[in-house]
């Protein structure tokens, strides 16, 4: 089975796509492996596309270079000044042949502006010191900015671009004499023939990786240190079947698993593993791997020999409640988290799994008759996860009535396998709604049976009689998030005939869920905004709350490396700039929507000498988290609830956008200037102008979030009063 194409919505959140990139032809392209293999070995965490312009070479060519890289691409280029026009790319790393790379490059991958290089230092005929920039030096072109920093001949002026130190473009003439090349030399530039004599440590350095594919495979996997999972993913395999080992099928294993193929992670790590008992690491990791495929059973064995070992238990013990749990075994599940405590007493996964397991915790006081109840079906957050996933399945509830309790509803999360048990009390109800929140996405609580979220096999699912509603869900994939869609896209067509009413909460992922279901079923997606945006309307608060001079920032860091990329120090120090300016004219707090969000505050503290207060709102009600937001002048977030529930109150917002579905719910409410890139080169001024117009005019802000409710007010309406139908419900039934 192949990967489906990543799901790049760049253009969305602005996500810089980079690329490394060098002019050869067919004398030049053994050099360019050497650089190749010097690059990897040298940035073992990087893995950016590589493009390979040349002047008209066969494709068979390169299969040589595509051994050495994952992200190779070719392109045709009658000459080097290509790399000022890829369309593909924004920031483009120009190299060279002559070129090997022996150090960090990350501070070429964090430029954001202007055409950079290394002007070198030459003495003209006359003996007059000058400098220019070497038509075959190394270039960092920002593609927005490469027209007005390149003059009409096409050469570059050292006074027109951005200097970037000699050492990544460091001339081997400055080597005569066999002088060693300096440590600190980042890019290795042959302005000589590698093999002139009276330049032996330099021939020496490239020597180094003038490797065959065998040997600079296992060069790589030598390095200490983290690897780029794309890499591993590439280099590794064929390694395994040359120099076979256990050890190196886990790691090849556990990077299939963080790429979501964990069919082939199973492949390569149960043949040599078997039930070897001195493996505990590879068992938990096998373990991990068959239950993201369904295989319950197998998984369980697996996990219990990795429990055995008093270094993997409390792990091991944690996965193995949650896998008891997934399969409706509460008692086991509080059983394994009892014996994860056993090992480990402070071992958070394990005490979770024990307080969410306890009999008095699953007791339901007050439950009415299923078949007054409307079952619900979402993902129901406790302790301290995330304050967006603890408000959201109220706010759903509040659309059908004021009563949100047992009586009128049935909770069966959503990450719990739907067995013949559990669609017999599915079934026992006056209706089934799923949602609301982003379950359209692989990978949080991956399983094979439906690949999405919703942990239902396709043949229960057409055995459900109940009203079926799906309500408020999001598509959830990041930027540039690969994964394989053959399995969703059969289960999505399945609860898409299935559903009485399909409601995603907002166009782009309507968008997106269209492309991947036949025609006749795309018109049965429909619009159904997320009912936190709407929280004032359908539950009014009992009176006005004044506001406090208080604005709430929020940020994210699940996923991180596909949020930021190589822009986080930027961002930071963006951040950084703009919120000093607000501290200037209001009280600027952080919002805390779980415990992982607090490393803003610590990197902010750490890196530029800022400190916020912080507001846990995981540790709060839902009354408590929407009172704080009321209160709150504005609110600055990354998470899309952290948007979507201060609007939602009436407050109003600035969007930090790192994931398409906060481009997407602006664009429904037509108010895209209160999103901002994470990536934006201009991130602090622009941040802290249109933060500061709208507390200059505050009023006049409230007001514009009000008048952007009314459209997401009335669809819902308009969808409720449908619902109602589907599901039989009266006023009384609803407890309205």
């Amino acid at each position: 089975m192949t990967h489906s194409r990543a799901d790049d919505r760049s253009a969305v959140t602005g996500k810089r796509r980079i690329a490394f990139a060098v002019h050869a032809d067919a004398s030049t392209l053994p050099a360019v492996a050497t650089l190749l293999r010097s690059l990897v070995l040298s940035n073992p965490a990087v893995c950016e596309d590589v493009v390979v312009l040349h002047p008209g070479l066969a494709d068979a060519e390169f299969d040589a270079l595509r051994r050495l890289h994952p992200r190779l691409l070719t392109r045709r280029a009658d000459s080097r000044e290509e790399v000022f026009r890829l369309p593909d790319h924004d920031t483009v790393i120009a190299l060279d042949p002559a070129m090997v790379v022996l150090g960090d490059l990350g501070e070429l991958l964090r430029l954001r502006h202007g055409v950079a290089a290394v002007p070198q230092v030459w003495c003209d005929a006359s003996g007059t010191e000058r400098r220019s920039v070497l038509p075959d030096g190394l270039l960092v072109v920002q593609r927005a900015d490469a027209e007005a920093a390149r003059d009409r001949d096409t050469a570059l002026a050292a006074d027109s671009v951005v200097p970037v130190d000699a050492r990544y473009d460091f001339l081997t003439r400055r080597l005569h004499d066999g002088l060693p090349v300096p440590e600190q030399v980042a890019v290795l530039h042959f302005s000589h023939p590698s093999d002139a004599p009276g330049y032996g440590p330099a021939a020496e350095a490239r020597a180094r990786f003038e490797l065959d594919d065998d040997a600079f495979r296992a060069a790589y996997r030598a390095l200490p240190g983290g690897k780029h999972p794309e890499l591993v993913a590439h280099l590794a395999p064929p390694l395994l079947e040359t120099r076979p080992s256990l050890d190196l099928a886990r790691t090849v294993a556990d990077v299939y698993r963080q790429q979501g193929r964990y069919d082939e992670a199973v492949a390569v790590l149960a043949p040599v593993l078997d039930d070897r008992a001195d493996a505990p690491r590879c068992h938990e990791t096998l373990g991990l791997c068959l239950m993201a495929l369904s295989r319950y059973a197998e998984a369980e064995t697996h996990l219990l020999l990795a429990a055995a070992s008093p270094d993997t238990a409390p792990r091991a013990f944690a996965q193995l409640a949650r896998l008891a749990w997934l399969c409706g075994r509460e008692a086991d599940a509080h059983a394994y988290a009892r014996q994860g405590l056993t090992a480990d007493p402070t071992d958070a996964g394990c005490h979770s799994w024990y307080v969410r397991t306890r009999e008095e915790a699953r007791a339901e006081p007050g439950a009415g008759s299923a078949s007054e109840q409307l079952a619900h079906v979402a993902l129901f957050a406790e302790g301290n996860e995330n304050a967006g996933d603890k408000v959201l399945p109220e706010a759903v509830r509040q659309c059908f009535g004021t009563d949100t309790g047992p009586r009128h509803w049935y909770g069966q999360h959503a990450h719990l396998l739907v067995d013949e048990a559990a669609l017999e009390r599915l079934n026992a109800r006056r209706g089934v709604v799923v949602g609301g929140g982003g379950l359209f996405l692989p990978d949080t609580s991956p399983n094979s049976t439906s690949h999405w979220q919703w942990n239902v096999p396709d043949d229960l699912l057409r055995r459900l009689t109940a009203p079926l509603a799906v309500f408020a869900v999001g598509y959830n994939v990041f930027d540039g998030q690969q994964y394989r869609r053959t399995r969703f896209a059969e289960s999505l067509r399945t609860l898409v005939e299935r559903s009485a009413f399909f409601g995603l909460r907002n166009h782009g992922s309507i968008d997106r869920v269209r492309e991947l279901l036949p025609a006749e079923l795309r018109d049965r997606v429909r619009h159904q905004p997320c009912p936190t945006t709407v929280a004032d309307l359908l539950v009014p608060p009992a009176e006005r709350v004044p506001r406090s001079d208080t604005v709430l920032v929020n940020c994210a860091y699940d996923r991180a490396g596909l949020r930021f990329g190589h822009d986080y120090g930027h961002f930071l120090a963006e951040t950084a700039g703009a919120l000093r300016q607000l501290r200037e004219r209001a009280d600027v707090r952080y919002a805390a929507h779980m415990p992982a969000d607090e490393k803003f505050v610590h990197d902010l503290r750490r890196e530029h000498g800022l400190s916020l207060p912080v507001e846990r709102l995981y540790a709060l009600s839902n009354d408590a988290i929407r009172d704080l937001y009321r209160r709150a002048r504005l609110v600055i977030g990354m998470r899309g609830h952290a948007g979507m529930i201060p609007f939602g109150c009436g407050t109003p917002i600035l969007s930090l956008v790192s994931h398409p579905k906060l481009a997407y719910f602006l664009s429904d409410i037509d108010r895209p200037a209160w999103g901002l890139s994470v990536h934006d080169r201009d991130l602090g001024p622009r941040l802290a102008e249109r933060a500061g117009a709208l507390l200059d005019d505050h009023d006049a802000a409230v007001a514009d979030v009000r008048a952007a409710q009314e459209i997401l007010w009335k669809t819902t309406q308009e969808n409720i009063a449908e619902l109602r139908g589907t599901f039989g419900m009266s006023d009384s039934s609803s407890g309205t």
